[in-house]
């Protein structure tokens, strides 16, 4: 009987660790995305902050990738410890 709840629970961590993977992933490309077309909005509003806008941008897209990383990262040691 312990054994077959600790197999449960083995199971329902490994989904809980998928689950948040892919959503720490759809989470990431949605920001990315929403990054992308405000920095184009932008640029269309001010041309001649280009440069500025695009290196901010690639900053902040980053700093995104980062974060759904070390989600990614935190959700794998969920699933293998």
């Amino acid at each position: 009987m312990l054994l077959l709840a600790l197999l449960e629970s083995a199971a329902l961590a490994k989904l809980g660790a998928a689950i948040g993977a892919g959503i720490a992933a759809i989470a990431a490309g949605l920001g990315i995305g929403r990054i992308g077309d405000s920095a184009m909005q932008a640029i269309a509003r001010q041309p001649e902050a280009t440069s500025d806008i695009r290196s901010n941008m690639i900053i902040i897209a980053a700093l995104v990738e980062g974060v759904a990383l070390f989600a990614v990262i935190v959700c794998l040691l969920c699933l293998f410890l």
